[in-house]
């Protein structure tokens, strides 16, 4: 996993990938500190009160490691200074914007002026800072990936939403012996954990996996602010049949004011990424430096994926609206406010401020 972290009773490890960006965090006189290197995935601050703190903490770089060390706390000392990070909302807020305006100023080499916003990247990173800030519980409700039905239900009706087997915040009540041979089991409040069950799969081990899942903040891993009170859901999904050896394919469509602008598609490995237009023409547009050319044949269905974009869109002066084709029919995937968390740079930069002329804020 990428930007991994290690654990311990008097040791802790964090390894360089990632969001980027120093990491401080003070817990009354308590100091976590990461120096220039991220959070591991899904990673939650007040769970490293579980094993560590330390109101001294030096760092030695170890190979690429950063290694700190500390004293154990305490289980009720560890509550209260675990209630107190969560309520320190002043805290998380100047914390956050600090490091999306570090994150900024690496992968783009200049610093984030918010008085003038130009390019599509801008753009994207001071609408995270202004989430950052406020909130917007709009996009909370439609970032969770079980609330956000009810919206596709309203603006484009039920035909398009995938089937839902279950649901619930218990994994030991998960009805694994009625569930189909194969299906996709996920939670509403992650991006990009999904668990494929195919047969005979370990339910232990899934289980295990949902429940660490489920005492993750998503919030911490990036800060988009959207994810940071979605309760967390179990969600078990049909899966979706395309006919792909590495699908489903996922059509992404980027749309500015309710109008799909270029879409992105992607497959289950991420191991591709052609843009088009939207007279399906290839563009020279790409974010993944080590992705597979390929070229995707236009789905039979896309004057309806674009219209379904479009009026899913509407409301938004931005969104990403992700759809499947299932053999013609169009299903809904989810709507994404803050693509890969503003964490990529376009190939070649003039499409950063082409896109974000689109972006009209």
């Amino acid at each position: 996993m990428e930007g991994g972290g290690v654990f311990a009773k008097w040791r802790f490890e964090v390894e360089s990938g990632g969001c980027g960006g120093d990491k401080i965090f003070w817990i009354s006189q308590v100091l976590f500190e990461y120096t220039n290197a991220p959070y591991p995935p899904l990673f939650d601050p007040t769970h490293c009160l579980d094993q560590v703190a330390s109101t001294k903490v030096g760092f030695a770089n170890l190979g690429g490691v950063r290694r700190g060390y500390g004293m154990y706390i305490p289980g009720k000392l560890k509550i209260v200074l675990r209630r107190q990070l969560r309520r320190s909302m002043w805290f998380r807020r100047w914390n956050g914007e600090r490091l999306l305006r570090l994150r900024y100023k690496e992968r783009h080499g200049r610093e984030l002026d918010l008085k003038t916003l130009n390019t599509f990247s801008e753009k994207l990173f001071a609408s995270m800072i202004l989430i950052n800030r406020g909130g917007k519980p709009t996009f909370t409700r439609l970032s969770d990936k079980y609330l956000v039905r009810d919206y596709v239900r309203e603006k484009i009706g039920d035909e398009h939403l995938v089937r839902l087997l279950w649901h619930g915040t218990n994994p030991f009540a998960i009805p694994f012996d009625s569930l189909p041979q194969k299906c996709i089991i996920k939670t509403n409040h992650l991006s990009g954990g999904i668990i494929t069950v195919d047969g005979n799969s370990d339910r232990n081990k899934i289980i295990d996996t949902l429940q660490m899942w489920l005492n993750q903040n998503y919030y911490w891993v990036c800060r988009e602010y959207q994810y940071f009170d979605i309760s967390p859901r179990i969600m078990v999904e049909e899966f979706i049949e395309d006919g792909a050896l590495d699908g489903p394919l996922d059509y992404r469509f980027w749309c500015f004011n309710g109008m799909p602008e270029v879409i992105q598609v992607d497959n289950y490995a991420h191991s591709i990424n052609p843009f088009y237009d939207t007279s399906w023409n290839k563009l020279d547009l790409q974010y993944r430096e080590k992705s597979e050319i390929r070229d995707v044949g236009k789905p039979k269905n896309f004057d309806q994926m674009l219209t379904v974009a479009a009026k899913l869109s509407e409301d938004f002066d931005f969104v990403r609206v992700d759809l499947y084709n299932a053999n013609g029919q169009t299903l809904f995937g989810e709507l994404t406010f803050t693509p890969v968390a503003a964490n990529f740079r376009f190939e070649p930069e003039s499409w950063d401020l082409r896109l974000g002329q689109k972006w009209r804020i």
